[in-house]
């Protein structure tokens, strides 16, 4: 697929929907790509530090894989570290994805440069890269506070990775608060200064996150597979695997489960753990259930 090169410029009427109720919604933006279709879907912006943890890296990673097959678009800001994390981990999970970053969209002026050919790839899959500033724009100190507020606006909900007492990721959560958006956190350690940014959110009334169907769960987002959802999650899992996902077109208990698989208790707690790192199915409640 060839990458969509040019750019439009886009008036408040063709921005999305959520942009236009901000206080402070910029008078145009820059578009690469294609704005996604479709009044049922749901805005995710992700963002955490840009020296993120292990652990930040992981959480991000697992979050957004448990989201594929359902109607979420990924919003981030290209930037290094958890930025770049969630776009790629979008990516792997084939949802769409929106970058929006600190400066213009000129492919001599995008930044981060090392970003260039995520770019690519984020238009390659029929996402978009979205910026109020003039493609020749050269990204600056103030731009990426600036931008922070497009990216909260166009959301239903703000989650928060990860972020340190003085992070400017803290920034995109309070506007979120602000324009009366969910801020979902990702609990961490209490020893962990790369939490404590985040904490402070939780102690003011955000959304502890700890699966990826608290994220739906926030989104109002309907957890019943569709048909085709079904069929797309069964394609390339190995033929116990496929037996799994035959047996959860409901949720089982998971001691249900296992009796149904008719193998070994301790091969299908492997077989189901592998199901749950490749983001196909979760637990919730003691029961399994596709993702």
């Amino acid at each position: 697929m060839e990458t969509k090169d040019e750019i439009q410029r886009l008036t408040p009427d063709e921005f999305p929907a959520l942009l236009t109720e901000i206080t402070d919604p910029p008078k145009e933006l820059y578009l690469r790509g294609t704005l996604p279709a479709g009044g049922n879907l749901k805005y995710l912006c992700v963002v955490g530090s840009r020296k993120y943890t292990e652990y930040g890296r992981d959480a991000c990673e697992k979050l957004i894989a448990g989201l594929r097959g359902y109607p979420v678009v990924i919003v981030s800001g290209l930037a290094l570290g958890i930025d770049s994390i969630a776009h790629t981990a979008a990516l792997a999970a084939r949802l769409i994805t929106i970058s929006v970053p600190g400066s213009g969209l000129g492919w001599d002026t995008l930044y981060p440069r090392n970003h260039v050919e995520l770019a690519k790839r984020i238009l390659e899959a029929g996402g978009a890269l979205l910026s109020e500033f003039p493609p020749d724009f050269k990204a600056t100190p103030w731009s990426f506070p600036q931008r922070n507020r497009i990216m909260a606006g166009m959301s239903q909900a703000v989650l928060l990775i990860e972020a340190g007492e003085k992070s400017g990721t803290l920034i995109t959560a309070r506007l979120a608060s602000e324009y009366n958006r969910d801020v979902l956190v990702v609990p961490g350690s209490i020893f962990a200064p790369s939490h404590r940014g985040s904490h402070q959110f939780l102690r003011l009334g955000a959304t502890p996150i700890t699966s990826s169907v608290d994220i739906l769960d926030a989104l109002d987002v309907n957890q019943q597979p569709t048909t085709d959802n079904h069929q797309r999650l069964l394609k390339n899992l190995s033929p116990q695997e496929q037996k799994v996902m035959e047996f959860l077109r409901e949720p089982l208990p998971r001691d249900e489960l296992i009796q149904a698989l008719g193998m070994p208790t301790s091969e299908a707690n492997i077989l189901l753990s592998a199901l749950e790192l490749k983001g196909v199915i979760t637990e919730r409640l003691g029961e399994v259930r596709i993702t």
